[in-house]
Parts: structure tokens; sequence; C-alpha cells
């Protein structure tokens, strides 16, 4: 069985228990950015009619997260490696994460008014491509609030933290912004201003909550980082591409693993954007029980996440992974057979599905942080954000595909049949990372 363990980092490390809790709650807050704009309140709401007509406004939403994602993919490397060579990886959190902060209150502008739809747009893809890159940053401070015994637990309580704080932030809107017609503080729905205060409320729970980790673990810049301050843009381009050809040399499997990775983690994502839709199309959820299993599916995510952050230390992340993706996609391809028998098996394996997307998720994140070259962590953070972007397509075009065999095969509703497309997806992640050999990295020559 393959063991992994991380280089001692010449930045200062922060292992007790005060840094690591810091560094968790980061994970707790940034969900008001991925459960609530992105996903569930802002981008729902701007997708709305109060747009114009919905094609129109969720077209324009999708290029506008394109575009985001192509940033994030020429420029994720580039900045982490940036941080790197400087030493700042905490000091780049703080900027990203105060840029999301304040392009997250500027949604408070957005009226329900069709003119305003590409300003909602933008700043919501602008906080995704600022957003990746706080992510960069944090994630490379994982060896830093960790030890080699103790990374796959932090990591998990991270992860898990992110699931539970998205849950919390969001029945807080809910039942006192979102739901009522009249909320607290005498806010209403007229021109939108229940979601628009969500958006301060979002805001500020991001803020309050990243600030722990930016007051507690401390950067150390490098003593030769004055001297790096000439390279420019192309520079760290060429720097990049050496970046790559050194791993392809010399930690050949850590590149086998980014590849891995960025096919069964488009899965993984997979399962969260189309599992709603599934079971509302398939399974006939109503609204209200789609909600309800979104929050039991994120909870168990959670405390599944955490919980098996400690066997991540015991038996090591690829294990944590594997034995994920087996039980996933065994799971997916019950729920695709068994889709005749009603919602029960959609609560049954769904919410096991469910349970092992943040443990795969976390170990995978583990695992990097265990055998990145001493030095490295923020530019190989970035290719782990950049070639998950590379890859996004591929669970959209399975369902899409599968669902299009499937209305060939069946007469009826075919709907089903995405999910044996996220399965296959999953299962090709699985198989392309059984051959990579998870052993230490070596130390980086000197920057």
């Amino acid at each position: 069985m393959d063991r992994v363990t991380p280089q001692p980092s010449s930045a200062s490390v922060h292992t007790g228990r005060k840094s690591v809790v810091a560094w968790a709650l980061w994970d707790w807050g940034s969900a008001a950015f991925n459960a609530v704009i992105t996903t569930f309140v802002f981008t729902v709401y701007l997708t709305s009619k109060s747009f114009g007509e919905t094609d129109a406004s969720t077209a324009a939403l999708g290029t506008g997260m394109a575009v985001a994602g192509l940033a994030v993919a020429l420029f994720a490397p580039v900045t982490g490696q940036r941080a790197d060579r400087a030493g700042r990886s905490a000091w780049w959190l703080g900027m990203n994460t105060l840029i999301v902060v304040v392009l997250s209150a500027l949604m408070f502008t957005v009226k329900p008014d069709p003119s305003l739809l590409w300003w909602g747009v933008g700043l919501v893809a602008a906080g995704n491509v600022f957003f990746e890159f706080a992510s960069v940053n944090y994630n490379a401070m994982l060896h830093r609030v960790s030890t080699p015994e103790t990374v796959g637990r932090v990591s998990g309580l991270g992860w898990g933290a992110g699931y539970l704080g998205g849950i919390v932030l969001l029945l807080i809107l809910f039942v006192g912004f979102i739901q009522p017609e009249v909320g607290w503080f005498g806010v209403s729905t007229e021109q939108g201003l229940n979601v628009r205060v969500s958006m301060l409320v979002a805001a500020a729970w991001f803020a309050l909550f990243a600030l722990p980790v930016l007051l507690t673990v401390r950067d150390e810049p490098r003593e030769h980082a004055p001297r790096e301050k000439g390279l420019g843009l192309i520079g760290s381009y060429v720097a990049l591409w050496g970046t790559v050809r050194g791993l392809a040399r010399e930690h050949p499997h850590t590149l086998f693993f980014l590849l891995a990775s960025a096919v069964f983690r488009d899965g993984l994502a997979g399962v969260f954007t189309f599992g709603a839709v599934i079971a509302a199309g398939t399974f006939g959820f109503s609204a209200s029980s789609v909600i309800v299993f979104g929050i039991a599916a994120n909870v168990v995510a959670g405390i599944a996440t955490i919980a098996f952050g400690v066997l991540d230390d015991r038996v090591g992340p690829k294990w944590v992974i594997v034995g994920s993706l087996v039980l996933m996609v065994l799971a997916g391809f019950g729920i695709f057979v068994l889709h005749d028998q009603g919602a029960r098996i959609f609560w049954i394996l769904g919410l096991v599905l469910c349970i092992f997307v943040g443990p795969a998720q976390s170990a995978s994140r583990s695992l990097l942080a265990r055998v990145i070259p001493e030095g490295r962590e923020g530019e190989i953070f970035g290719l782990y954000a950049t070639t998950g972007r590379a890859v996004s397509f591929l669970s959209p075009a399975m369902v899409t595909l599968s669902i299009s065999i499937g209305s060939r095969v069946e007469t009826g509703n075919a709907q089903h049949w995405g999910i044996l497309g996220i399965s296959l997806v999953l299962l090709l992640g699985l198989v392309l990372l059984l051959p990579v050999k998870t052993q230490q990295s070596r130390p980086a020559r000197q920057l």
C-alpha cells in the first residue's frame, strides 16, 4: 500500500489546534460564495424572468462563466507560482479573498432590471476568477497547518466545514430573507431586496470567517525573493513550462495524478450539478423535496469528509479516493438500474453518492499536498485548478450523450441515463488513478 509523506517546508509551520481551526474557518466562510452566490441564490435570481427571457439570461451567465473558467485555466498556475517565489501565499490569500468579498457586496446593486444583467454576470464571473485564485493560495497553505501524520484529517476538516458552513448560511438566509414576504429588518421581495441583502450578508460572512487564518498563519518571505521581482508574465509562463517538464522528468506520477484527478473531480462535480435535475425529472421530487435532499446531501457530505480525514492519514489518501470512487460508481449504476423503484432508491443511493464526494475531494487535495516538491505548492495547486478546468466539459458532455443514447434505446423519459454518464466519468477517473504511484516527492531545486 502506497504511503505518502509531505516534504518539510522552509516556510513557517503552524500546526497547533488554533491554526488548524483558523485555516478550516476559511473553508466554512467560503461557502458564502460557492453555495449562496454561484449555486442556490444569486445565479438563480440572475436567470429569472426579472432580467428578461430565461434562455437569454442563462446563456449570458454561461458565457460569463466560460470566460471566467478560461481565465482561471490560463492564470491560476502563474499566480500560484509568483506567490511561491515571494513566499507570500497568505498575503495573496488575503488580497484575493478581499476582492471576492467586495465583488459579492457589489451584487447588492444588481436590481431586477434587464439592463443590469451583464453587470451581474460580470460580478459573478470576476468573483469566480478571484475565488479560484484564493483557493490556490489556500490549498497551498495546507502543508503549513498540518504534519505528515495529520494532513488528511486537516484537509478533511476544512472541506467538511465548507459543506456545513454553506448549509448553515443558506438556512439563515432562507428563513430570514428569502422565504418570507417580509423578512428580518423589514426586508421585502420588492426590487429583489431580499436577494440583494443576502449578498451583503454573504460578503460579511466570508470576510468574518476568513480573518482568523489571515491573522494566525503569517508569511515569512524568502530571503531570495527580491531578486525574483523582475520575472514578468512571459517569464512566469516560461518557468511554468519548465515546471511541467520537470514534473514529467522527475515526478511523473505527480503529473499523472493531476490528469487523473481532473477527470474524477469533474465526475464529482457532476454529482451535485445534475443530481437535483435528475431527482426532479426522473424521481418526481418537488421543489421543496429537492431543497430538503440538498440539505441532507451537504450535511452527510460534510460529516463524512471530516470523519474520512482520519482514514486518509491511516491508510493513505489514494486508497480513500479509490474506495470512494468504487462505491460511487456502484451507487450510480444502482440508481440507473433501479430507477423505476421510485424516490426511495434515489434517497438511499443518492445519499451514498454524496457521502463519498467530499472524502474523494479532500483526499485528492491532501494527496497532492503530500507529493508537491517543496516551494512549488502554489504553482502545483494552480496546475491542479487548470487541469480541472480543462476537462470541465466531460461530465456535461457524457450526460448529454448518455441521455441521447437512452432516448433511442427506451421510449419515454430517458433522463435517468444521465447518471450513467456521470458514473462512467467517475469510472474513467478511477482507471486513470490506479497506476499512479504516490511516492514521496523529492525536494525541489532552489528557486
